[in-house]
């Protein structure tokens, strides 16, 4: 591999998505700082719920609150053993706050394999996009989801669902845009985790290439020039869409260890699972993020893929997408809360070699 390469080897079909998929997405994103839905609409296709299963999975949509649009995609495994309680993953999409959807085909596939893999129920919200809504709307919609849970709204909306969860053994999971609001939702939990919850209990943050920013330019952003999907010029039109109005990057909402960064974490946020791609423009970000944790008391593990591009999951044919699913599960088997009826299960995160825990 050339030390100048910006991105992996890819197929011919492969260059033509990214490339079709960049060229919409900068067409749509007006001098103006608004987004053109219609034009948008063309690349995002949708996918209906079913209550069918398909590929070992059923989905549903539930509403939390109509007056915001506020609902999630439900995936529940179709073969469960009598008696089994299932993790429960509140699942955030990526998208640059400003894109897509749960029932966006992308996603409704993400979601699909994790919840087949991982064997867990999914929780895929659909939470207000930017600029119309900026932050901290999608933070605030991703709490909310949450407290439906805690309050029980999963028993009237799904009892068969509500029946599998175990919403103590809770994990929240995004990428990109998704694993920044992980960290915000998560840490909203945790300033209450003391009394202020009933059912749910987080146990782990699986954050996938996260969305965060400042205003230095890093490394890797001046050497991936050209990179798959992510520029400067893009997440820099993306960070004005959605942070408040007169904030810059440094906004402790994407520098979120930066100089404007406000008060300590909380004690009981949980451990964190980051996952970084060797040709993702944002990594030095995501490295810091890790690191950051670290230097705080946290629990947290980075997961590296040299060969991966921004997104790279999105295909599930690449060998790195599967292997990440299973390392999602690995985290999640390990993280969850032991109990006698399943003292066996055990840490499986050291079993891959490009882990690193320190």
């Amino acid at each position: 591999m050339s030390p100048a390469a910006v991105a992996p080897p890819l197929s011919r079909t492969k260059r033509f998505v990214v490339a079709a998929v960049s060229a919409i997405n900068d067409a749509a994103c007006r001098s103006d700082g608004t987004v053109n839905r219609r034009l948008v609409s063309l690349l995002d296709a949708r996918v209906a719920a079913s209550a069918k299963p398909f590929r070992g999975v059923r989905t549903a949509d539930v509403p939390v609150d109509l007056s915001r649009d506020l609902w999630f995609r439900l995936f529940v495994p179709s073969s469960v053993s009598d008696g089994e309680r299932l993790p429960v993953i509140v699942f955030f999409h990526g998208g640059g706050f400003a894109f897509l959807s749960p029932d966006s085909y992308l996603f409704d596939d993400v979601c699909r394999r994790i919840c087949r893999t991982v064997h867990a129920l999914v929780v895929s919200v659909n939470y207000r996009l930017a600029p119309e809504h900026r932050c901290p709307a999608p933070y605030e919609d991703g709490a909310h989801v949450l407290r439906f849970l805690d309050g029980g709204g999963l028993l009237y909306a799904d009892p068969s669902a509500a029946n599998l969860a175990d919403l103590s053994s809770c994990f929240l999971a995004g990428d990109s845009a998704g694993g920044n609001i992980v960290h915000h939702v998560a840490r909203r939990w945790a300033a209450d985790a003391d009394g202020g919850w009933k059912r749910v209990r987080l146990a782990g943050m699986v954050l996938i290439q996260p969305y965060f920013g400042g205003e230095e330019r890093t490394e890797a952003e001046l050497r991936l020039v050209g990179a798959p999907l992510v520029s400067v010029e893009r997440t820099d039109w993306l960070w004005r869409a959605f942070l408040p109005e007169g904030a810059d990057r440094d906004h402790e909402a994407s520098n979120v260890f930066g100089p404007r960064a406000v008060g300590k974490l909380e004690e009981a946020l949980p451990a964190a699972m980051v996952v970084v791609g060797g040709f993702d423009p944002l990594q030095d970000w995501q490295r810091r993020y890790y690191k950051g944790l670290r230097a705080r008391g946290k629990s947290a593990q980075l997961v590296e893929y040299p060969e991966a591009f921004h997104s790279f999951y999105a295909f599930p044919d690449l060998k790195q997408s599967a292997v990440l699913m299973e390392e999602i599960k690995s985290f999640v088997d390990s993280h969850r809360p032991r109990k006698e009826e399943d003292g066996e299960r055990s840490g499986g995160g050291d079993k891959h070699s490009h882990i690193e825990e320190w």
